[in-house]
């Protein structure tokens, strides 16, 4: 098992946001934690990154637990982060300067430029860049920081709906090619289905998993996702059950 969550419980101050949470997640496997807005779904991320730390319970990699900030994991926010001052180039090489690896990360960043769709913008600002190319370049920069597992939070709101079909189309593509092991929260229920093998539904307050969604189609384009009406109707169902009405 690549990531295990066992009895995760998180306050702030006197409130209680989540209560033993429990999820597990597969070498390669990509799994959305869908929920309402206010469950907790990016206080999840941050627990794992070691921003936060737990009341109780534990994080496991590969079985052996993790505390703080491990390294293992690769966080990319909503939005991108890119520093106006550094060309491309230099943006997504920060983890190599950080670190002291620079040159290295240099070159194996320019052997990516193509694929994340970034060849011949390497020495450009992002002011240069539309808003799907700022996003791959956040993708670059997050993948080359050699972690095992990414961390998404709804990476493509901030953009315009064309853009963010666009976006979530490559990143269909880049995990085929790469194996990503990949945890999303979003509450995007188009998007945690087109992109996800898994959707954990999370709901009630204080939080936890009260649903799971297997997603067995291997072969995804827009015409399937259109077609999937009655997995939305059960997804939202699911939710509804759970969601208090005041």
């Amino acid at each position: 098992m690549k990531l295990e969550v066992r009895e995760l419980t998180f306050a702030y101050g006197q409130k209680t946001i989540l209560k033993d949470l429990e999820f597990r997640v597969e070498e390669g496997e990509f799994v959305s934690i869908l929920g309402p807005s206010g469950r907790g779904k990016s206080t999840i991320l941050k627990l794992l990154t070691g921003v936060v730390r737990p009341e109780k319970g534990e994080i496991l990699i590969d079985g052996q637990r993790t505390e703080g900030s491990s390294g293992r994991f690769a966080y990319m926010p909503q939005n991108d982060l890119l520093f106006p001052w550094k060309t491309v180039l230099d943006n997504v090489c920060l983890y190599g300067r950080i670190h002291g690896s620079l040159k290295d990360m240099r070159r194996e960043a320019a052997a990516h430029l193509a694929e994340f769709g970034l060849a011949g913008y390497e020495d450009c600002y992002p002011s240069r860049l539309s808003g799907g190319m700022r996003q791959r370049a956040a993708f670059l920069r997050t993948a080359l920081c050699r972690a095992d597992i990414f961390l998404l939070d709804e990476p493509f709101g901030a953009l315009d709906v064309i853009t963010r079909g666009e976006m979530q189309d490559w990143l269909l593509d880049m995990r085929k090619k790469l194996n990503w092991t990949v945890v999303l929260v979003t509450h995007d229920m188009d998007e945690a289905i087109y992109l996800s093998d898994r959707i954990l539904i999370l709901n009630h307050c204080p939080a936890r998993i009260t649903g799971e969604i297997v997603i067995d189609e291997k072969q995804r384009d827009r015409q399937w996702l259109y077609g999937q009406g009655d997995l939305r109707r059960e997804i939202y169902e699911r939710i509804m059950d759970h969601v208090d009405i005041k």
